[in-house]
């Protein structure tokens, strides 16, 4: 494969996730596949078993495994092929909660590393669209211990001290590993996380998965990872026309809000990594030296390392910007 072939907005297939707590909001609002209780759209991943693959251009029909293993720092940035190789650091969801989901927590790198032989859950989330007094869970309303914990689960009283947050339109939350969450029914929202599917539920309202049976819970392993002295996950910030507002930066990743009225061009040599922009309002056209491609809400596309301008043409659109530093 020539370099060039690289050189243009790339979009995936959305793997679409079947969940017992999903809707159709996903395939109404994004023209997503239809189906039952589908909860998530991965829109960019290489979780085993889950890999995405190529949806437009001349590397069609691709996997993203076979583009890293191919073009390797040209595609990623050089620094980050020399720390995480062909692992694709970085997983993009598009989430539509028509029930609550459970109350969950997500394990550290070194926790993983040690039980999982995985990355952790390191997340952040854009809210898309709310329902009246649809909530998230964000940790306890007081400080509690890990045997307050279990003696609440036991006694099932562990929803009165969960901290409950309602949400609108262009909220963003940082879930650092360890948080106590759940996002609550009403609630699509853009996630953006460490490439990682491990999760320890806590508490599962009682109820049953599609098959049926209960669902699994993890306390043991929940209660090991779990921190108790989480700082608010809220993150403040002002839309400021036609400039990136940085949301997120951590070793992880960087998410930068871009709210368009007019047409942007994105320089992007500084930057040693591949860029993401998620289309969270309205639509685009985004142009490389030799290619275009229209974006869409709901829609993914990865700019490759290699890619140094993007001109984002449009009278009207959000997109989430994400990458390494």
């Amino acid at each position: 494969m020539k370099d060039k072939e690289l050189q243009y907005p790339i979009k995936f297939h959305p793997i679409l996730k079947e969940k017992i707590w999903g809707g159709n909001k996903l395939s109404k609002l994004f023209n997503k596949e239809r189906g039952n209780f589908i909860g998530e759209s991965w829109e960019l991943a290489a979780v085993e078993g889950n890999v995405s693959v190529v949806k437009n251009g001349s590397l069609q029909g691709k996997t993203l495994t076979q583009l890293i293993s191919v073009y390797k720092g040209k595609l990623l940035g050089k620094h980050i092929f020399k720390t995480y190789g062909t692992d694709f650091p970085l997983l993009f969801k598009f989430i539509d909660a028509s029930q609550d989901l459970s109350v969950q927590l997500h394990p550290d790198d070194k926790l993983a590393k040690k039980k999982h032989n995985s990355f952790g859950k390191t997340e952040m989330w854009y809210i898309l669209q709310s329902e009246k007094d649809a909530k998230l869970i964000l940790g306890f309303t007081k400080e509690i211990s890990k045997e307050n914990c279990l003696e609440f689960l036991s006694k099932e009283k562990i929803e009165t001290v969960l901290k409950y947050k309602n949400v609108t339109q262009g909220d963003s939350f940082f879930i650092a590993p360890g948080t106590v969450h759940a996002i609550g029914s009403g609630i699509v929202l853009a996630e953006i996380q460490q490439s990682s599917d491990i999760t320890y539920r806590l508490y599962d309202w009682n109820r049953v998965g599609l098959d049926g049976k209960p669902r699994q819970l993890h306390l043991e392993q929940a209660l090991d990872a779990i921190n108790f002295n989480i700082k608010d996950p809220e993150i403040k910030y002002k839309d400021i026309p036609n400039t990136p507002v940085t949301l997120v930066s951590n070793p992880y990743f960087q998410v930068n809000k871009l709210l368009l009225s007019e047409s942007y061009i994105r320089n992007v040599k500084s930057l040693d990594s591949f860029v993401v922009y998620m289309c969270v309002m309205g639509s685009a056209v985004m142009k490389t030296k030799h290619f275009s491609e229209n974006i869409n809400l709901g829609e993914t596309v990865l700019i490759p390392a290699v890619v140094k301008d993007v001109i984002i043409e449009t009278k009207n659109a959000v997109f989430l910007e994400i990458y390494i530093q």
